[in-house]
């Protein structure tokens, strides 16, 4: 059974969707790969948005080699040497040129990362090929030498109506009877997430060739979300402390993530005033001994938290409520990812000032940014100058000039 993100990945870059300006602006990156100004791409957005796949399309369009490498599976420098470096010492097959594609470069973190950033950084320079490489955050501290070296390009998280279009054309070659209103739910409940709203569709649709509203409703959550969904059922549902102390343990979502978890589905289980002041009080207890590993790092507290997620919660209230509540995800995830995006990108700005001004950022963020966005919103031939000087992204010049 062939997966279907695979059958219908997009053959040409037409087919990707919601992502026009970016994928024109990779193809012009390639084709003219000797001219610009900087030798390596980092394309970023959240995952399922079409990164890769623009990649893969681009490619084939253009009759080049694509030579793509996972970072997850390159984390070191010998590792990283031995993949990018070969691929950049051989002559492409039959001499149309390639690119090199390294893939989910957030891979290459903690300790098992030695030297391995720095010598992607290295194979830039060196590199007499297009180098594309995609992540999830750019921002992050550990890639501050290749987005010097690099320039970004954001994906767009996908809206559910492009998600729709692509869910239907699939339909429409697979013979699949569906409702309209099920597609709709399906493809909001993707949150943008093209390539898992495509397997949800097989997972669904592909034996029964229909898709009912009742299809949809009895989908489950992707494997994580079904472990928490589950482990909500434990705490939520039970008054027996041994049942809740466990219903995370094999949970593999951060301690900050189950913290939004619980709370944006309390309120929806705890009707009664009573129980749910004494479950938010036990949230509020466990949130505080979180700032104290944060300040202090005594992670002996982190047993802590899990009591009071659990059993402290489960303990929360007098008797089981037994009508059945629907546990999902909290937006805020979303929200609290585009929000660091937008903050990343004032750090970045603040960074590249602070370097060359040779003060701190937390200085350039209070004094000079305000005047920076003054000058981009008000004095293009300065703000040219400017960018120039600092070397400021494309993505990071239009953040200076919003109001």
């Amino acid at each position: 059974m062939l997966p279907w993100t695979i059958k219908y990945i997009p053959k040409k870059s037409s087919d990707i969707i919601g992502q026009e300006t970016q994928v024109k602006r990779l193809q012009d990156f390639v084709k003219d790969y000797k001219k610009e100004k900087k030798k390596a791409i980092l394309i970023y957005g959240a995952p399922g948005c079409g990164k890769t796949s623009a990649v893969h399309a681009i490619a084939g369009e253009i009759s080049l080699e694509l030579i793509e490498i996972n970072a997850s599976d390159a984390r070191n420098k010998d590792a990283i040497l031995d993949r990018v470096g070969g691929a950049l010492g051989q002559q492409s097959l039959f001499f149309s040129g390639k690119i090199i594609l390294i893939d989910e470069i957030d891979g290459l973190s903690g300790t098992k990362d030695r030297g391995g950033l720095s010598e992607v950084a290295k194979q830039i320079d060196k590199s007499s090929f297009p180098i594309i490489m995609t992540a999830n955050n750019p921002y992050d501290q550990k890639f501050k030498a290749l987005r010097k070296k690099s320039e970004l390009v954001e994906f767009n998280t996908l809206d559910y109506r492009a998600v729709k279009k692509v869910l239907k054309n699939i339909c429409y070659k697979e013979k699949i009877n569906y409702d309209d209103t099920a597609l709709s739910a399906l493809s909001r409940r993707a949150g943008g997430d093209l390539r898992g709203a495509i397997t949800d569709l097989q997972v669904l649709a592909e034996h029964s060739k229909r898709l009912r509203p009742e299809d949809v409703d009895e989908l489950s959550e992707r494997r994580q979300t079904e472990s928490m969904v589950n482990a909500l059922v434990k705490v939520f549902k039970s008054t027996n402390p041994e049942i809740a102390l466990r219903a995370f343990d094999d949970i593999e979502e951060d301690i900050d993530q189950i913290f939004l978890w619980v709370d944006a589905n309390l309120p929806k289980e705890y009707t009664k005033a009573e129980d749910l002041a004494r479950a938010y009080d036990t949230l509020s207890l466990a949130d505080v001994f979180r700032g104290r590993i944060r300040r202090w790092n005594y992670w002996r507290y982190l047993s802590y938290i899990h009591q009071l997620l659990s059993a402290g919660i489960a303990l929360s209230k007098d008797e089981k409520y037994k009508v059945f509540v629907k546990y999902m995800p909290t937006m805020r995830l979303l929200r609290i990812w585009q929000s660091n995006m937008k903050n990343a990108k004032k750090k970045a700005v603040a960074q590249k000032i602070a370097d060359r001004t040779h003060t701190s950022e937390k200085r350039v963020m209070q004094d000079t940014l305000p005047y920076l966005r003054t000058i981009f919103l008000n004095n293009q031939e300065k703000a040219n100058a400017l960018a120039d000087e600092l070397d400021l992204q494309k993505e990071e010049i239009e953040w200076l000039k919003k109001k």
